[in-house]
Parts: structure tokens; C-alpha cells; sequence
């Protein structure tokens, strides 16, 4: 009698936890159906996939098989998207409107596209560029044309579901991204053979790329080894909500909601960025750290991690996309003694600030140094004082404890108060992002730029687009140290 009550008792318990679970799983998909229907209408650049190469194809193809797809896949932009916009959405605003003067069909560059460069003479090494998620080529540009300045080779690759139309990433796998990686160095040491040097530079979700690509590299000699890696704001680590992300778009699956597939959507008014967020990229993205994770932590406790190259990593200490103590415990805990370096951006301490920011945030750099002695070279650049806007560079070798404090010669912007995620591969005179615009270099919109005041609800773009910083003050910085690398051999 006794095991019967209980046996019924827990039955009843577990009905009433059914229906919680059940109860709460209508009440989110209620919320998430509303928010996905609030947002504005889809159009074609949500709506029309481009057919992309997928990872079985990008293994098995050379660099000019992938550029032959890559040219078709613009050219059926243009015929299902750009030629067939209805009249309300053929406004300047609209990168896909060919009368647009940010459509990038008629740039002297498109920087959508993957590019080669060469420098002048013979190449003494070559470098891959991974740009980011919802990115191109053009976010690492720069940092090309510094390295062909240098004497290297250059394969910039445009790496599946991007520079197209946002819905190009509605379909993409992680497992793309890696099969065009791999291409990209394939084509790197096709153009420039070992032993010259290989360096592979990674931007946010692109240096994951880079990373996990050198991981890789630790089960399967077969694959050209790099001799460097440099990283900027690389996703070693995100929120761990986007492992759930993939369910906000089940509802999608019903043509009535198809606009929950879609975190943000969003006027496309960047000629070289979607503004409009798929679901998808997300999940993927998600997948790309998780894997890097559980790969570093097992070639650590394996001791293959002493094979990985010399990793230089410039990292914003605030930053909203990625996490930057992932990049410490995640990675930079677990590497040997290889001759690594972690380079830190702290915030603006000058005192006009202090008042303003946040708690937490003052303190993030306090909060997120580990403490000497480590197996790597911490760099931090802050300001020489809290009422200084000049910025040390403040060195601690491998296996010391005390810091070098080193001038800069740079200034901390009085009006910023701290780098951000997407600012660091951009220069000053960026043509798009920068403060001070190259005007030999006109792009049609000059997005860093701009300082507006006036009343809410005017724009088409939300307000914290318009003060997330673009640009970074210390681009002078990175590229001499990549300067550097580049002129010392591997």
C-alpha cells in the first residue's frame, strides 16, 4: 500500500512538473512569436539564399574554382535581389539599390569579395585574413595592405554566407567556415611556399577561426602549419544563451513566422556589413567557441599545446560581443611557455569620465588581469595617470612579476572612453569607420564620422550604432607590432 501512495504521489508530481515545463515552453514561444511579429517586414535580401559552396565542395576545390562560384553567386544577387527591388526600398539607404551611392557594385574595389595581393619582387612570407560574423574582407584590409607593404603574399578569403545578402547566413555551417580556412591557407602556401613564413590574422569570430584551424593542424600534419597568429577580439567565448538561440527560430519553420529566424532586421545602409542578424549565425558562431573550447582542453591535458603557434591577441578589456576573460581562461591559461602575447586595451581613466561609467566597468581591468607570473607576455595599454590622456604600454615578461612601462607616444581620445569589439582593424582615416575619412577612398557613407544630435525616433538606425566606437586610436599600435613580426621571421 505504502509503495503504491508513493508511486502515485510521485506520478502526480510528475504530471505537475509536465505541465509547468509545458506552461512555461507556450508562455516563450508566445513571447518570442509577438517579438519575432513586431519586427519590420522581411524583403528579398532576407528572403533569396544565394547557393554558397558548403564544406564537402570547399575541401575538394582550388582558390579559382571557389572565386568562379563566389562571381556567380553576385551576379544572381544582382538579378534576384538588386534588379527586382520594388520602388520603395530603390532609396540611397539601400546598399542592394545600384543607384545607391553605397552600392558596392560600383566601388574601384569591391571588398566583399576575397582578394589575393602581391607585393612588389619576390613574397619573403604570406598571411590569410578570417574577417568576422556578418563581416567581409574589407574589415582587414588594412592590416593586407600592410603586410603586402611588408613583403608578404596576402589571400584574404570571404568566407561563406557573408558579403552578399544576409540571408546567405541563414544556411552556413561552422563547417563552412573551416573548409574555406583551410582553402585559404592551401592557396596561402600554394602561392608562397614553406619555409617562408605563414601568418594567419583572425578578427573576432575569424580568429576563432584561426584558432581552431591551428588545433587542427595539431591531429593532422598534413596541413600547413602557421608560424604566427595574431588575433583581434577574437570568439574564444560568447554568451551562453546563443546555445539556446537556435530555438527562437523554430517557429520559422511555419511561413506565417519566418521572421523569427531573425534576431535583428535591420535597413542594410552598410555597404561591407549586414545589419540584419539570422538566428543561424548565431548558433553557428556558438558551435565555433564550444568546439575551439573543448579542442584547447584536450590538447592541454594531451601536451600537444607546446605545437601551437606564437599567439599575439589584442583584446578591448570592455567589449559587448565577446568575452574577454574567455580569451584567459579558455586559451591563454592553457598555453606553454611558446612565446605568446596577450595585449589588453584598457578604458579612458582620465577623470572627466569616472563620474559616468559604471562600477564594473572601471574596475574590469582589476577584475579580469590574472596575476603574474604566467607563461606568456601581458601587455596592458592604459593611461599614464587618472588625469592623463597620454597611454603607457605597461609589459610584464613570461615568468615575471614586475611590469615595464614604456611610452607610447599616443593619446587616449578625450570624447572615448573605451575601445569596442568592432573598432580594432580600423584605422583613423578608415574610409567608412574612421573619424577622419581617406576622401580618395569614397565608399558613399561615412559611418565613423558622424556626431548627430536632434530628436529620437528620426533615424533609421538606433542610437547606440551611432556612439559604439569604429575606429581605434591605438591602430598605430598593432600594426607596428605586426610590423614587427613580420620583419623577425616566423
Amino acid at each position: 500500500m505504502a509503495n503504491f501512495l508513493t508511486r502515485a504521489w510521485a506520478l502526480r508530481w510528475i504530471k505537475r512538473l509536465f505541465l509547468f515545463v509545458l506552461i512555461a515552453f507556450v508562455c516563450i514561444a508566445g513571447v518570442r512569436l509577438y517579438d519575432a511579429q513586431r519586427k519590420p517586414p522581411l524583403s528579398l535580401w532576407h528572403t533569396y539564399v544565394p547557393e554558397d559552396m558548403h564544406a564537402h565542395e570547399i575541401d575538394h576545390a582550388t582558390w579559382e574554382e571557389y572565386i568562379a562560384n563566389e562571381n556567380r553567386l553576385f551576379d544572381a544577387v544582382k538579378k534576384n535581389v538588386t534588379d527586382k527591388l520594388p520602388a520603395d526600398e530603390r532609396v540611397p539607404a539601400n546598399r542592394y539599390f545600384s543607384g545607391s551611392p553605397i552600392y558596392p557594385g560600383h566601388f574601384r574595389t569591391d571588398w566583399n569579395r576575397s582578394y589575393t595581393l602581391m607585393p612588389q619582387g619576390s613574397p619573403r612570407g604570406v598571411a590569410v585574413l578570417l574577417h568576422g560574423l556578418t563581416d567581409s574582407p574589407y574589415s582587414l584590409r588594412h592590416i593586407a595592405q600592410r603586410y603586402q607593404q611588408d613583403g608578404f603574399a596576402v589571400v584574404g578569403v570571404r568566407l561563406p554566407g557573408h558579403g552578399t545578402v544576409p540571408s546567405g547566413l541563414t544556411e552556413v555551417t561552422a563547417e563552412d567556415w573551416e573548409a574555406a580556412t583551410r582553402l585559404a591557407v592551401r592557396e596561402a602556401r600554394r602561392l608562397v611556399p614553406a619555409p617562408a613564413p605563414l601568418h594567419i590574422v583572425g578578427y573576432s569570430n575569424g580568429g576563432a577561426l584561426a584558432l581552431q584551424y591551428s588545433l587542427e593542424v595539431l591531429d593532422d600534419p598534413s596541413l600547413p602549419k602557421a608560424d604566427r597568429l595574431i588575433l583581434l577580439s577574437p570568439m574564444i567565448g560568447i554568451t551562453a544563451f546563443a546555445r539556446f538561440v537556435g530555438l527562437a527560430a523554430l517557429p520559422a519553420i511555419l511561413p506565417a513566422f519566418a521572421k523569427a529566424a531573425w534576431l535583428d532586421i535591420v535597413p542594410e545602409f552598410n555597404p561591407f556589413k549586414y545589419n540584419s542578424f539570422p538566428v543561424n549565425g548565431a548558433r553557428q558562431s556558438w558551435r565555433v567557441t564550444r568546439k575551439i573550447q573543448q579542442e584547447v582542453a584536450d590538447a592541454a591535458r594531451n601536451g600537444k599545446l607546446a605545437a601551437l603557434p606564437p599567439t599575439l591577441t589584442f583584446q578591448s578589456v570592455l567589449d559587448s560581443t565577446v568575452s574577454t576573460s574567455a580569451i584567459i581562461s579558455s586559451l591563454y591559461s592553457q598555453l606553454p611557455a611558446n612565446g605568446s602575447e596577450l595585449v589588453l586595451i584598457d578604458i579612458n581613466r582620465t577623470a572627466q569620465w569616472s563620474p559616468l561609467l559604471r562600477a564594473s566597468m572601471r574596475d574590469a581591468l582589476h577584475r579580469l588581469s590574472p596575476v603574474p607570473p604566467l607563461r606568456y607576455r601581458l601587455t596592458v595599454l592604459t593611461n599614464a595617470s587618472a588625469t592623463s590622456p597620454q597611454v603607457v604600454e605597461e609589459s610584464t615578461a613570461p615568468n615575471e612579476t614586475t611590469a615595464k612601462v614604456e611610452p607610447t607616444g599616443l593619446d587616449y581620445p578625450p570624447d572615448v572612453y573605451s575601445l569596442s569589439h568592432v573598432a580594432l582593424p580600423f584605422p583613423v582615416t578608415d574610409s567608412l569607420y574612421g573619424r577622419t575619412p581617406d576622401p580618395n577612398d569614397d565608399v558613399g557613407i561615412q559611418l565613423g564620422a558622424q556626431s548627430v544630435r536632434g530628436e529620437t525616433g528620426a533615424l533609421i538606425v538606433g542610437t547606440g550604432f551611432l556612439t559604439r566606437l569604429l575606429w581605434n586610436p591605438f591602430y598605430g599600435y598593432i600594426v607596428e607590432r605586426i610590423d614587427y613580426l613580420a620583419s623577425h621571421g616566423p
